[in-house]
Parts: C-alpha cells; sequence; structure tokens
C-alpha cells in the first residue's frame, strides 16, 4: 500500500507494537501518532555494545519494539523500577550508529529529538521505517506514558542514563513523524519556509 505522498492535511493515528508493514508505509512526515506496547530505550553506549553482539545475545526483540533515544531518571521503589523522567535525547548523535543499527535489528520506529540525517533517512526508507519526535522538556510526561518497566539491560556495565530499559507503554505520544519511510522530512518542509 503507498501512502497519499499528495496529502495536505495530516493525520492522527493510534499504533500497536510491533507494528504492521502497513501501518508504516501509511504514515507521513506530518502525521500524529500514540504508541502503545513495547519500548526500549538506546543511546550511544548502548547502540556500540548491541552493534558488537550477536543478535542472538540480545535477550529481547528489536524488531518488535520503538527504540527510544532516552536516558531515564530511575527510581527503585519496593524493589520495583519507576520513571520519574523519561525525555528524549538529541537525535543527531546516533546518526553514526544508525544505518548498521536498523540493519541489524530491524527496527521499525524511532523516537527522538530534534533533526536525523540523510542516512538514517536512506535506510528508513529501504527498510520501511520513520523517525518520530516528542517534545524535548517534556520529561514527565513521557514517564506517565509507561505503564510498566518490563526489563533493564546493562546497568551495572553503562550506568542509569546509557542502560538500555524495555518500557511497557499506552499511548505513547503525542509523537510527530518527521521523516517517513517515503524519504517525506518534516525538516525539509521546514527549511523550504525560510
Amino acid at each position: 500500500m503507498k501512502a497519499d505522498a499528495g496529502r495536505l492535511n495530516s493525520l492522527e493515528y493510534q499504533l500497536k507494537l510491533p507494528v504492521s508493514e502497513k501501518d508504516i508505509e501509511k504514515l507521513l512526515a506530518g502525521d500524529i501518532i500514540f504508541i502503545t506496547g513495547k519500548i526500549f530505550t538506546a543511546r550511544d553506549q548502548t547502540h556500540k555494545l548491541m552493534l558488537k553482539k550477536n543478535k542472538k545475545d540480545i535477550a529481547f526483540d528489536p524488531s518488535e519494539m520503538a527504540l527510544f533515544y532516552c536516558g531515564p531518571l530511575m527510581k527503585k521503589e519496593n524493589n520495583k523500577w519507576i520513571v520519574l523522567s523519561a525525555g528524549p535525547t538529541t537525535s543527531s548523535r546516533m546518526e553514526i550508529f544508525e544505518k548498521k543499527f536498523i540493519e541489524k535489528f530491524n527496527v521499525k520506529i524511532i523516537i527522538g529529538k530534534g533533526q536525523m540525517g540523510k542516512k538514517t533517512e536512506k535506510i528508513l526508507n529501504k527498510n520501511n521505517g520513520v523517525y518520530v519526535v516528542f517534545t524535548g522538556g517534556a520529561g514527565a510526561l513521557a514517564a506517565d506514558k509507561v505503564k510498566e518497566v518490563l526489563d533493564v539491560y546493562w546497568l551495572k556495565e553503562l550506568g542509569m542514563t546509557e542502560a538500555s530499559w524495555v518500557f511497557e507503554v499506552k499511548e505513547f505520544g503525542p509523537l510527530v513523524v518527521a521523516i517517513d519511510s517515503h524519504r517525506g522530512s518534516i525538516f525539509g518542509k521546514i527549511k523550504k519556509l525560510k
């Protein structure tokens, strides 16, 4: 199914993870999505670590989740982790990893803040994925959408912010589709307006 690239208005979608190819293909830059399901956090050090490992040695399946560039602030209470804040990290820092990461783990939705580069744009197009942005400075809003902390990986090795946290989220968003699978980009539109 091809998205209507000529569509002028943004649409809003509720998506459940893992997403289907059809779900991704219908999204266009500027659309708003809310996601329900599992997401995992990964920043610079987590990307490096995961890229060095064999896929079979990763205890979770990234292809069934959304990737969230986030270094959350966590608190342990009654032997359970609670998310205090989960704001997005500047995404451009991950540009150097993303082509290999997407190829290796088949991630379909990446959540971050700010612009991504051309390499990420190309691999999202090739791999049928999207990059979506969450409002910077709204870490408490993001934390409120986390219904449960399912697990944490590499906490001892990498520390709280660089560890990979797996969250169960409900209606996580609003997320703006910044780069769609058709290489449409809100950043290109913004440049044209200047």
